[in-house]
């Protein structure tokens, strides 16, 4: 079978569902979203917690209540979901194959926004020595498998990794009326939001274990223990910190990886830092007519900046159909001093409307403000009391303040 449609998006998360519906809003209503799952949500629909939507439409919802938001949105437009489809390669010139049950499908789009989230980093990436028993899951996965599946993933368990998903899961762990032995973080900074620590583990009297790693797993049929190692400030095993811990699960919460195989075989350019594409300001990638938005871009901490990402990639590709393109010559932008990536990496400076600059810092900072410069010249600034590489940090830059720049760079300074 092959079809046309004006714009096609790939992933029916969080992500591409405000794409879709931003992009039908904006004038284009031959919106087609394809996701490979059974229902629309993405991740969010095994995210039964609260916290989401306190910035984006000022309530307080579970994750599942956050993507029906959106999916009833998309439905009340009459925007085609395609599900239980899969996206099997992406063509420079904008050609979607993909298969289902029906069989395989070609699709030909005006427009691609790339929507496909990102993936849990497993433990054969992380190189722990060790046996191979049962009860070793990514975090997301053990996620899943209880607040989806109903199925207990063990009664007591070691968390490897603090970012969000980890410490979340150290709280559903013991609501569930497991025994959270530890949370052990490689770096000796949380890679979590602040307001996860506390709720998830200090109200638990859960202990958080910094500069600590799993140096090796014991047990065959079922884990039954790990053994944890302290690690210098170059992430070096420190021998005679060695301390056994008895436990019969190990959940994983080692980083998310964008998942853009769909990318690279369509020939885009992907950041070394982020692992997402490169963008501009409209979350345009390099190849015309590609856009890219939520995780699959960079990997965020709240889902609200990932609507509002995909709202912009949304209206961007349906300008792209309606055949308006920016103006300006276009200006770099490099992460510099303290600021560990930035995006978009290029900006406009035609850009008719401010641009929001995305970043994470490289360690935790206080008393700091975030300056965008040209040159000599500051763009923007803000200060704050705190920044650190688990909350995502951004700085706005005014349309008449990239007149006359030549690049930008974006750095920390203390205050």
């Amino acid at each position: 079978m092959c079809e046309k449609h004006d714009i096609v998006i790939i992933g029916g998360g969080p992500a591409g569902l405000a794409a879709a519906v931003a992009a039908y809003d904006a004038g284009v209503t031959d919106v087609v979203v394809i996701d490979r799952e059974e229902a629309p949500g993405g991740v969010l629909r095994q995210c039964i917690h609260n916290g989401f939507g306190l910035h984006k439409l000022g309530r307080e919802l579970t994750g599942p209540e956050y993507a029906a938001v959106y999916a009833k949105e998309a439905a009340r437009r009459g925007i085609r979901i395609l599900r239980e489809t899969m996206v099997t390669a992406l063509s420079p010139d904008r050609v979607v194959t993909a298969c289902s049950r029906e069989g395989i499908l070609k699709i030909e789009a005006g427009a691609v926004i790339l929507a496909m989230g990102c993936r849990e980093r497993s433990r054969g990436a992380l190189n722990i020595s060790g046996t191979r028993p049962a009860g070793i899951f990514s975090a997301g996965t053990a996620q899943r498998l209880i607040n989806c599946e109903g199925y207990m993933v063990g009664k007591k368990a070691v968390i490897l990794g603090s970012g969000d998903i980890g410490l979340i899961m150290a709280r559903r762990m013991t609501l569930e009326g497991a025994k959270v032995e530890a949370v052990c973080e490689l770096m000796p900074y949380s890679g979590g939001l602040t307001r996860n620590i506390v709720q998830c583990l200090e109200d638990f009297d859960i202990p958080l274990y910094l500069s600590t790693t799993v140096a090796e797993i014991h047990g065959r049929q079922r884990l039954e223990g790990v053994t944890l190692i302290s690690v210098d400030e170059n992430r070096r095993p420190i021998p005679g910190t060695e301390r056994y811990i008895g436990c019969d699960t190990l959940l994983l919460s080692c980083g998310l990886i964008p998942e853009n195989e769909l990318s690279l075989g369509a020939g885009i350019p992907l950041d070394g830092i982020t692992g997402g594409a490169l963008v501009d300001e409209r979350r345009e990638t390099e190849i015309p007519g590609i856009f890219a938005c939520g995780n699959v871009l960079q990997v965020h901490d709240l889902v609200d900046y990932v609507s509002d990402e995909a709202e912009l990639a949304g209206r961007s590709a349906a300008d792209f159909v309606r055949g308006i393109s920016p103006a300006g010559k276009t200006l770099p932008v490099f992460a510099e001093k303290g600021v560990r990536y930035c995006l978009p990496q290029r900006i406009h400076a035609g850009a008719s409307a401010p641009v929001e600059l995305y970043m994470r810092v490289a360690q935790p900072r206080e008393r700091v403000k975030i300056v965008a410069r040209s040159g000599e010249r500051i763009l923007a600034e803000v200060s704050r009391r705190r920044v650190a590489p688990g909350e995502m940090e951004k700085i706005t830059l005014k349309p008449d303040a990239l007149c006359g720049a030549e690049e930008i760079c974006v750095s920390l300074e203390d205050l």
